[in-house]
């Protein structure tokens, strides 16, 4: 059909000639209201992503003098970070004449595979980059997840440890 017949139909009918295919000979073209194919095509992309979720990368920074507490403080965020699908950085960072302690910046984030194990799988053993010591943690699918438990739970926990150390 010649395009200004094309063109006649689409107004009669009050609607629009859209090209379709332009590479074929001739061109491909379709009859349809413009705005409503727009809308089509947008709720069909949103579709496609709406299953998708974005993990984000999460840092946790640490020095090598880091505190026991401090420590333990920092892991715990980190596991919540790993069981909510995001990964996890941790990062040990030296300050001026700190650098000479690598091996404690190492122990460290050792310390801190060992505690993020039960949910997370290393992605990335550490590694000495300038002043920075970092590891990445991913979240581990595999492996069953835990029930959060009370914090009463955890404080009698602690309570136990401490009288089994002293």
């Amino acid at each position: 059909m010649p395009p200004r017949e094309a063109l006649r139909l689409a107004e009669t009918r009050g609607l629009d000639l859209v090209e379709i295919v332009p590479t074929s000979n001739p061109p491909v073209c379709k009859l349809v209201d413009y705005g409503k194919y727009m809308y089509e095509l947008t709720k069909k992309e949103k579709l496609k992503t709406k299953g998708q979720s974005s993990a984000q990368m999460k840092e946790i920074r640490f020095h090598p003098n880091t505190d026991e507490h401090d420590f333990l403080f920092k892991s715990r965020h980190a596991k919540e970070f790993l069981e909510q699908g995001h990964k996890v950085k941790g990062s040990v960072f030296f300050k001026g004449r700190e650098i000479t302690y690598v091996a404690h910046g190492e122990e460290l984030l050792n310390k801190f595979i060992e505690f993020l194990s039960e949910v997370g799988k290393v992605e990335q053993k550490p590694k000495l980059e300038g002043k920075n010591m970092a590891v990445i943690i991913a979240p581990d699918k595999t492996r069953k997840k835990v029930a959060p438990k009370d914090s009463q739970d955890v404080r009698e926990e602690q309570k136990q440890k401490e009288i089994k150390e002293n």
